[in-house]
C-alpha cells in the first residue's frame, strides 16, 4: 500500500506541475497586456493555447515531468527552459509565415515570452528549495538501501549520505556475503545483514528502493537478488558498472512471447524521430532564408577564384551506414571521392585562397543544411566521414560503426568538445567516435539545441584539440 501511494503522488507532482506551468504561461500573457493597456482578444487566447499545447508536447519529449529527486538541479532548469525556447521559436517562425505577426504587440510577446521563461524557471527553484528544507528534516525522504559492498556500492552510498536534500535517507549495506570478506578493501562499510534481511524490512514496507550495486556479470546473484526481492513492493534499481555504459541506447523489447534487451539501438525513433525531423526541417529552413545571401557571395568567390564547380558532392556513410552524397562548397583545387582519400591538413596545397577562409570559418559545410531538407542528415548528430576513411577506421576503433545508427550532422557533440576538423592520430579518431556514441547514449531534443546554440560560440572556428 505504502509503495501504491508514493507511485499516486509521482502522478499527482506530475499534475501538479503540468497545471502550475500552464497558469504560468496565461497568467504571465494576462499580465503583460494590462502592463501595456492592452485587451486579451481572441488571437492572444490562440497564441497562449497554442504555447500551452507545445509547451506540454515538447517538455514530455525532454522529460521535463519527470521525477527530479536525486537529479542536478542544473539540468532540471536547463531542460525546462530548453523546451519553452522551442516552443518560442515555432510560433515566431509561425507568425512570420502565416503573416499574423503584424496584428500582435511585438513588445508584448517579447515580453511574454522572456517573462515566462524566468516564471517557469523561478517558481521550479523555489518549490524544490522547499522540498529539500522538508527532506532534509526527513520529511518526504524515502529509504534506500544498497545491495552490494564494492566501489559502486560506496559512491553510492556516499551520494547518498552526503546529499540528504535529495530526499533519501541510508539504510545500510545487505550482502549474503560476511564482512570478513569485504572489511579488508572497505572497512568502512557497515554490513546490516543479508539479503533475506533486507526482503523482511521491504515487505514490512521499512525500505522505499535498493540500489544493487552487483556488477552485471555476477548474472546469478543478481537474478537471486531480484526474485527474493520480487516478494516485495519495494523498488529496485541496477547500478550501471563498466559493461552497461557501453550498451548504447538499451531498452526492452519483445519478439512474439520472447522478451529481449536491446544492446546496440538508436534513441531516435517513433515520436522522438518525428520531434527530431520537425526541429531539422524548422531549423534548416529558418538558417536557409538567413543565410541565403551569404551562400550566394561564397558561391560567386568560390566560381571566381579557381576552376571547378561551385560545389563538391562526396559520398559518406549515413544512417544505418547507407551511402548518401554530402554537399559541401569546393574549397580545394581537387576533388577526391575514391578509395583513397587524404585528408586536408595545415597549409594544405591542395586549399584554395577562398576554400582556406571558409574551411577555417566551417562556411563550406552550408549546403549541407540542403542535405538536411533532403532527409540525408541532420543538424546535429555525428560528422560525415568519406567513405576511404570509414572502411579504414573501423578496423582500428572499436564501436566506430554504431556512429551511423543515427543520421549524421553539420554540427555535433564532438566538434563543441574539440574535436573538429583534421584527425591526423588515431587518438583523436577515437576520442571522436567516443563523444559521438556518448551522443547517441544521451540524445534529447534539448541536448541538440544545446549543441547548436554552442556551435555558434566555439563550434565553427578553433583548432582542433591536441
Amino acid at each position: 500500500m505504502k509503495h501504491g501511494f508514493i507511485r499516486s503522488h509521482r502522478n499527482t507532482y506530475s499534475a501538479f506541475f503540468r497545471l502550475i506551468d500552464l497558469f504560468v504561461i496565461f497568467l504571465v500573457l494576462s499580465l503583460s497586456l494590462v502592463t501595456y493597456g492592452l485587451e486579451m482578444t481572441s488571437l492572444y487566447v490562440s497564441a497562449a493555447f497554442a504555447a500551452v499545447i507545445g509547451y506540454l508536447l515538447v517538455a514530455e519529449s525532454f522529460d521535463v515531468y519527470r521525477s527530479w529527486r536525486g537529479a542536478s538541479v542544473v539540468h532540471m532548469l536547463t531542460v525546462t527552459a530548453g523546451a519553452w525556447v522551442i516552443v518560442c521559436m515555432a510560433m515566431l517562425v509561425f507568425s512570420f509565415f502565416a503573416k499574423i505577426s503584424e496584428t500582435l504587440s511585438r513588445v508584448v510577446m517579447g515580453s511574454w515570452m522572456l517573462a515566462t521563461l524566468v516564471a517557469l524557471i523561478g517558481w521550479r527553484l523555489v518549490f524544490r528549495q522547499v522540498l529539500f528544507r522538508l527532506r532534509k528534516k526527513g520529511i518526504n525522504a524515502r529509504r534506500a538501501a544498497v545491495v552490494g559492498i564494492n566501489r559502486s556500492g560506496i559512491r553510492m552510498r556516499d551520494e547518498l549520505v552526503s546529499n540528504p536534500e535529495h530526499g533519501y535517507l541510508f539504510a545500510g549495506f545487505f550482502d549474503d556475503r560476511g564482512h570478513d570478506r569485504t572489511a579488508e578493501e572497505f572497512p568502512d562499510a557497515v554490513l546490516e545483514g543479508h539479503i533475506q534481511d533486507l526482503v523482511l524490512l521491504a515487505q514490512e514496507g521499512t525500505v522505499d528502493i535498493v540500489f544493487v550495486a552487483l556488477p552485471l556479470k555476477a548474472q546469478r546473484r543478481i537474478d537471486e537478488v531480484l526474485q527474493r526481492l520480487g516478494d516485495s513492493t519495494v523498488s529496485v534499481h541496477l547500478i550501471p558498472d563498466f559493461f552497461t555504459y557501453n550498451l548504447l541506447h538499451a531498452r526492452f523489447g519483445e519478439v512474439g512471447q520472447m522478451q529481449t534487451i536491446s544492446i546496440y539501438d538508436t534513441p531516435i525513433f517513433g515520436f522522438n524521430d518525428v520531434l527530431k525531423r520537425s526541429f531539422d526541417i524548422l531549423f534548416s529552413l529558418s538558417v536557409l532564408l538567413i543565410i541565403s545571401p551569404l551562400m550566394l557571395s561564397i558561391a560567386l568567390a568560390v566560381k571566381l577564384t579557381s576552376r571547378g564547380p561551385v560545389l563538391f558532392k562526396q559520398y559518406r556513410y549515413g544512417l544505418d551506414g547507407k551511402k548518401i552524397q554530402v554537399w559541401k562548397f569546393r574549397s580545394m583545387k581537387t576533388m577526391e571521392n575514391g578509395n583513397k582519400v587524404v585528408q586536408a591538413t595545415k597549409n594544405d596545397k591542395r586549399v584554395t585562397r577562398v576554400g582556406a577562409f571558409i574551411r577555417k570559418t566551417s562556411l563550406d559545410e552550408l549546403p549541407q543544411f540542403i542535405n538536411v531538407l533532403q532527409g540525408r542528415m541532420s543538424v546535429v548528430g555525428p560528422r560525415p566521414h568519406a567513405v576511404a576513411h570509414n572502411e579504414e577506421y573501423r578496423k582500428l576503433i572499436p564501436y566506430y560503426m554504431l556512429r551511423h545508427k543515427v543520421k549524421p550532422g553539420i554540427t555535433g557533440w564532438a566538434q563543441i568538445n574539440g574535436y573538429r576538423g583534421e584527425t591526423d592520430t588515431l587518438d583523436k579518431m577515437s576520442g571522436r567516435v567516443d563523444l559521438d556514441l556518448d551522443y547517441i547514449r544521451n540524445w534529447s531534443l534539448w541536448m541538440d539545441v544545446k549543441i547548436v546554440f554552442l556551435t555558434l560560440f566555439k563550434g565553427f572556428t578553433g583548432s582542433n584539440v591536441h
